[in-house]
């Protein structure tokens, strides 16, 4: 008889022998995936992220960046001129400059006169007269401070010393050290009024980087 067949242990049906002592045991990888998928996970979520926070800062820059560097052209010792998309100009001092709105202050306009002494918003002709107006004794008596969304503005620049805009504000100012006095306005034509500060003479502008628009009157 075959005692080793009758001695042999048998092993269940769908089981596999236990391996011999040295023999080289084999590894599931499925846990090693898993960690590599994990981490690639992460890696992506982080990416977008960061792609996310470049994109911000982008547009945080395009939005105020443009500005703070227009702003940095604003010569504050003198005079600008804003040009709007109206045809109106107003003179005076740019405070404030962003994105969204100009604040100027110490502000003057021009104004423009027809032979009768009437003023007109038409086009200069050869008998019109151009009058640089300081603002506040209008009848409304605004403060003299004007706040103009961005938008409305079409240029603006910086005006010499000597040119005739600037001289004339120079003189009004000499003259009225403690600011212009108001009259009654009621009682007084445009063609006297004291916020006048110097007619131009003929329609030629009163400087000579305005244009021809310049000479449409401002007043608010």
């Amino acid at each position: 008889m075959d005692f080793n067949n009758r001695n042999a242990v048998q092993q269940p049906a769908g089981t596999h022998a236990a391996a011999a002592p040295g023999a080289p045991v084999a590894h599931h990888s499925k846990g090693n995936k898993s960690d590599k998928s994990k981490w690639w996970r992460v890696f992506y979520v982080l990416l977008i992220v960061a792609v996310a926070l470049v994109l911000v800062g982008v547009a945080v820059i395009s939005a105020t960046g443009g500005a703070k560097a227009e702003a940095s052209y604003v010569d504050t010792s003198k005079l600008q001129a804003v040009f709007l998309n109206t045809g109106q100009v107003y003179f005076g001092n740019v405070k404030t400059l962003n994105s969204r709105y100009f604040v100027l202050t110490n502000i003057y306009y021009l104004q423009t006169n027809n032979a009768n002494g009437s003023s007109s918003s038409s086009t200069a002709s050869a008998n019109t007269n151009v009058t640089l107006v300081k603002l506040g004794c209008e009848l409304h008596e605004p403060y003299d401070k004007m706040v103009i969304n961005s938008d409305q503005v079409t240029f603006w620049e910086n005006l010499q010393d000597n040119g005739q805009v600037s001289k004339a504000v120079k003189t009004f100012e000499q003259q009225n050290p403690n600011g212009q006095k108001c009259t009654d306005q009621s009682s007084s034509s445009n063609s006297n009024s004291s916020n006048k500060v110097q007619s131009a003479g003929n329609s030629s502008t009163p400087s000579s980087s305005t244009p021809s628009t310049s000479t449409t009157p401002a007043k608010p």
